[in-house]
């Protein structure tokens, strides 16, 4: 017995000599072939970007891939693609444009200017703030010397505030043409004249309105101080002037802003020469007015993701005004009112369908950060130009000290683009954004802030074709097409909504689809009405109209009855701060 156990373990055991060196060849191979693997395998993005200011608690990192489709992996990964993907849209065009046009025209009911200007009687006002701003305030202006019968002196403007330009209105606009078209509207005068023959020039009353002051405000509050003294001042004259106003008060409005404001010669010159570079780079162009500066992001009370570094940096920015508290820094980004990072933008850009090969013209101060924050912007957007990369220093030499007339340059840019894009709802983002609508509807996106924030959030839990959906999803009715918000909705200067006009085909196509929903709406209706739907429940800076406060009643006359007396129903405790953001 033992001796054939031992002949059967000896057996086994020169079968498995013989084994050995095959399994070994086996294993050998195998090790070789995952070496092979690991030297081909294609290394990390050099376009991947990890900057320091990353944005909003970090979760809208950029460790994204730029170029990698998502059908090459088998796992959800958020990987950012260079082209822009299939659309079913026209990506420079707004739908429906071309049946929406701008009017302004006076209507049959309006007096012309002879029959209605009181002799004598003279309104001046002082602007506040930066360009955008005292644009508003120009524009006001001459509503408010209408609505008062009075003369109007040409605006003098802010030559004090944050921004520190010391132009005149003649060195920005053209002041003889906005006279001469305004002259059938209101008698516009460049300075107070004497009384009479060799008497004194007429010395205004100072006084401040409550913000959004009406018709009827404006005739109990300021016309019996014109009455009595002959001249009366306005000073900080920004958002004095209602939302709501008869129509041919809107339609002076924009008569004023869309066709007598023009820029000077010089400054329009440049401009053209900007639009013109721009032009021969490539056929289309986005113009984004980008607002990241380091005062800007300290004011918003946003947290970026920096660290202790921006926690640091920013705070002690903050603590210049006295009033700035910042107590719970997600609650402006829950509500949508922090500005979107240079990363964000871009990101929500390539979602709604701009490939790498856009070119991009960047209308911006300061940047926080500087190129590192740049630089996820500039990886899915090479193409990527500001008016100090298009033109030499000496041709812009004659603006560089002149913060309105740079900001002036940029307008126009901005204005001319085939796409305009703003990461923030300040002045100038509005303006454009109303200005756009009158001429033609060009596309002007306006980020969805309030649903973005939340997908940005969680984005990393997603393919980008996901994330890609929901952006376009967010992004109905915050991108320039006509209709997508209710009149009366937020600033007149930005919906613009009386100077615009509908043409008989676009009710056609309005109202008779090849699909119905409901009584009479067709599909391309039903998107406008689900856009508004959105645009309620998303936008936060859309307020409505204007304040409740009673304007109707009369200053006290110790108010209005000493020259250089100010009122201000709502005057802020920091006005720089308010200078600061206006544009």
């Amino acid at each position: 017995m033992a001796f054939h156990f031992q002949r059967r373990r000896l057996h086994y055991y020169h079968r498995f000599r013989f084994l050995l060196p095959l399994i070994s060849t086996i294993s050998g191979a195998l090790l070789i072939l995952f070496a092979l693997l690991l030297v081909l395998a294609p290394s990390p993005s050099p376009l991947d970007v990890n900057h320091l200011h990353q944005p909003r608690h970090q979760h809208s990192s950029s460790s994204f891939n730029v170029g990698v489709d998502d059908d090459a992996i088998g796992v959800p990964v958020f990987r950012v693609p260079s082209h822009g993907g299939r659309s079913d849209r026209d990506i420079w065009t707004s739908r429906n444009s071309n049946f929406y046009c701008g009017c302004s025209n006076a209507t049959h009911k309006f007096p012309n200017v002879d029959e209605i200007t009181r002799p004598n009687k003279y309104l001046a006002i002082a602007t506040s703030g930066g360009l955008n701003q005292q644009r508003t305030g120009i524009t006001d202006a001459v509503v408010a010397a209408r609505i008062l019968n009075a003369s109007l002196v040409v605006p003098k403007l802010d030559q004090k505030s944050f921004w520190k330009d010391a132009s005149n209105f003649s060195e920005i606009f053209d002041v003889d043409w906005f006279i001469s078209f305004l002259s059938k509207d209101v008698k516009i005068i460049k300075q107070l004249p004497r009384r009479g023959k060799g008497g004194k020039t007429w010395t205004p009353s100072t006084m401040r309105v409550p913000r959004k002051c009406s018709e009827r405000c404006y005739q109990n509050r300021v016309l019996p101080v014109l009455l009595k003294r002959h001249a009366v001042q306005l000073n900080k004259f920004d958002y004095r002037l209602a939302n709501k106003l008869s129509t041919d008060l809107q339609k002076l409005r924009c008569r004023v802003n869309y066709h007598a404001l023009k820029f000077t010669d010089p400054i329009q010159k440049m401009a053209k020469k900007l639009v013109h570079r721009m032009r021969m780079r490539s056929k289309h162009y986005i113009a984004l007015h980008l607002r990241y500066e380091p005062d800007m992001l300290a004011f918003s009370g946003c947290y970026y993701g920096g660290g202790d570094k921006e926690r640091k940096e920013l705070g002690a920015i903050r603590r210049r005004w006295k009033t700035l508290h910042i107590s719970n820094p997600d609650k402006p980004r829950r509500h949508g009112r922090c500005p979107l990072t240079p990363e964000e933008v871009g990101l929500m850009l390539r979602a709604l369908g701009y490939g790498s090969d856009v070119h991009i013209y960047v209308a911006s101060g300061e940047v926080y950060g500087g190129e590192e924050t740049l630089a996820p912007l500039k990886a899915l957007f090479p193409n990527f130009y500001s008016k100090d990369t298009i033109a030499t220093k000496e041709e812009l030499e004659p603006f560089y000290s002149f913060s309105s007339r740079m900001a002036a340059l940029d307008f126009i840019v901005c204005d001319e683009s085939d796409v305009f894009v703003t990461n923030n709802n300040g002045n100038m983002a509005k303006i454009l954004a109303g200005r756009r609508r009158y001429f033609g509807h060009k596309p002007t996106i306006r980020p969805n802030a309030k649903k973005l924030y939340r997908l940005f959030l969680s984005k990393e839990n997603m393919t980008w074709g996901a994330f890609a959906s929901s952006v376009r999803t967010y992004q109905r009715g915050f991108m320039g097409e006509p209709n997508e918000v209710r009149p009366g909705r937020g600033s007149f200067h930005e919906n613009p909504h009386t100077c615009i006009c509908e043409d008989s085909q676009a009710k056609v196509k309005r109202d008779v689809g090849p699909r119905k929903y409901g009584k009479g709406i067709s599909e391309t209706r039903r998107d406008e009405v689900e856009s508004d739907a959105q645009n309620l429940e998303d936008d936060p800076e859309w307020p409505d109209t204007d304040d409740d406060e009673d304007q109707s009643g009369p200053l006290d006359n110790d108010m209005f009855n000493r020259t250089g007396v100010d009122y201000d129903a709502g005057s802020s405790e920091e006005p720089e701060l308010e200078e600061m953001l206006s544009d």
